[in-house]
């Protein structure tokens, strides 16, 4: 199979799952509710192709419209042996194991690895066994405290100089957790990266600004660790 059957072959069944949905929800309008849109998805895919990734980090996985977004980058910029690794503890209990389905019916399986345990182990191991990755995606818990430590271990595993895009900024727990590695230790904002894309009142009031649903951030190149007196509050 040439690399221009095999994106053909995930854009196939990214099309399928975005027209007609997968073959089992949690219930009604969660796949709507849960996924990232077809042209956020489009909008991530678009930036990694131009970043010519060859390995992404993928927290959370849930119905696979975003994995299979960055696997397309990954075999449209046709690197030898792109890696593609997705951490989701939830896939098979809370999903049915329906994200990793669509993955392997596209043909992915040589290209991704599905790690089943939470985060917060498995993204240490990854970075204490030395993964390099050159971008990364996030969407698991939206819990502050998770979201601070994918942040966290995602550092010393994404280059300098590379990406992390998170989903749900709208989210005060995302947003604030984010904030912290943009005023202390270099992280910044790619302007217009996802401005066209879905966006959303911040933390759902009806009062507040609408912001995008995904940020893309880049690592300071080179990496460098803040003195201990040198602290911004976020």
């Amino acid at each position: 199979m040439t690399s221009d059957d095999r994106v053909h072959r995930v854009r196939m069944v990214r099309d399928s799952l975005l027209r007609e949905g997968p073959p089992w929800t949690r219930g009604p309008g969660d796949f709507e509710t849960v996924t990232l849109p077809r042209h956020d998805c489009d909008l991530l895919r678009d930036l990694l192709i131009r970043e010519g990734v060859r390995s992404v980090v993928e927290v959370g996985l849930a119905y696979g419209s975003s994995a299979l977004a960055i696997a397309e980058a990954l075999l449209t910029v046709g690197w030898p042996e792109p890696r593609h690794i997705v951490i989701d503890p939830f896939q098979e209990q809370a999903y049915a194991g329906v994200g990793w389905g669509a993955l392997r019916s596209a043909g992915l399986d040589p290209v991704t690895t599905l790690l089943a345990e939470p985060s917060s182990s498995a993204l240490p191991r990854l970075a204490g066994e030395g993964l390099t990755a050159d971008a990364a995606f996030v969407d698991g818990s939206h819990r502050f405290h998770e979201v601070f430590v994918d942040l966290y271990f995602l550092r010393k595993i994404v280059r300098p100089g590379g990406l992390v895009v998170l989903d749900d900024d709208w989210a005060p727990s995302v947003r604030t957790a984010v904030r912290y590695y943009e005023r202390n230790l270099g992280w910044t904002v790619i302007a217009g990266a996802f401005a066209d894309g879905t966006v959303r009142r911040l933390g759902d009031d009806p009062a507040a600004e609408t912001v995008p649903r995904c940020r893309a951030l880049r690592m300071p190149d080179p990496p460098f660790e803040p003195p201990f007196e040198a602290f911004r509050p976020f």
